[in-house]
Formats: structure tokens, C-alpha cells, sequence
């Protein structure tokens, strides 16, 4: 079998090194981020993100699957509050899930986590009522005026893509 003809040349390797990023601060209260790919067109968020002591996320429905790697500290669900995530932790979420993310006050420093989330997290309050929509459009704005904000400016995998038709 012959090596397949090569259909995107690429000039460079697309990498984040997130030693050498600023860590972009407070995107949401106590949670500051890497962005590392943000694809809108097809709803790909890739994250490195780190959390303080305390922070409790929205109670949110997702839309698609989401991978989760847990590099040090601790988090658990409220709904699972004796699942502990630690250092070394993968979960994997399928589309249609509900929780609420939490990491504990008792944390010592920040809990780094890497996550690969497919579509959107539909965010709800304490009552259940709905709040918005978290998609790699909505984390893009938000990171954007956080890091403007903070003087950086962040260097992430973005598809620079149009539609139209293919050749005739």
C-alpha cells in the first residue's frame, strides 16, 4: 500500500507549549486557563485550566462528550461528592450528562486539569433555571476579554475555515 497523497501540507507543527503561555487569570471568578483549540465551526473546546480552592461551576447539561484529565490537586462532582478526582484522574462524561463541578476549599493551591469538550454545556442555577450556554464560541469571548484585559495575547489552535462549494 503506497503512503497517501499528502492533502494539507503543514509549514509547522501546531503545538502550545503552556511553560512558555501566560496563564490567562479570572476568565471566570478562580478559574484561569491555557486556551490550547477553539474550534467554533464544528463545537471543539480544548482547555488546560486550573481552578482555586472553592470554586463551584454552574450545575450544567452537556450537550456532547467530554474528556477530563486531572494533572494535581482534587474536584468532585456535588452529585458525587466521595468520587474524588485527584492527579493521575481520567473521566470521560457522555453527551446528556448533569452535574456540578466543585473543588474543595481544603485544596492546597490550584487543581490543573486538561478537557476536550464536544458541543456545549448548557448552565443552569441553583434553581434549575437556565443561565446560558458555555460553547467554544461563548469560552473564546470571554477568554478573549480576560486576556485584552491582562495585557496577553493568547496563542491557541484556531481552524481558519470558509464554506463554500467544492470544485466542479
Amino acid at each position: 500500500m503506497a503512503l497517501p497523497e499528502m492533502i494539507n501540507h503543514m509549514e509547522h507543527l501546531l503545538c502550545v507549549h503552556t511553560n512558555e503561555e501566560k496563564l490567562i487569570k479570572d476568565v471566570l471568578p478562580g478559574v484561569h486557563l491555557y486556551p490550547l483549540v477553539l474550534d467554533v465551526e464544528n463545537g471543539l473546546w480544548v482547555l488546560r485550566v486550573q481552578f482555586e480552592p472553592g470554586v463551584t461551576l454552574p450545575t450544567h447539561f452537556h450537550t456532547g462528550i467530554v474528556h477530563l484529565y486531572t494533572m494535581s490537586g482534587c474536584w468532585h462532582y456535588v452529585e458525587y461528592p466521595d468520587d474524588k478526582q485527584v492527579a493521575g484522574s481520567y473521566l470521560f462524561e457522555p453527551g446528556g450528562s448533569i452535574h456540578t463541578f466543585h473543588t474543595p476549599e481544603t485544596n492546597e493551591g490550584l487543581t490543573d486539569t486538561f478537557m476536550v469538550v464536544h458541543g456545549a454545556n448548557i448552565n443552569f442555577d441553583a434553581d434549575g433555571n437556565f443561565v446560558n450556554i458555555m460553547d467554544a464560541g461563548w469560552i473564546e469571548q470571554v477568554m478573549l476579554a480576560a486576556a485584552k484585559e491582562q495585557g496577553i495575547e493568547p496563542h491557541y489552535i484556531k481552524p481558519k475555515s470558509s464554506y463554500d462549494f467544492s470544485d466542479r
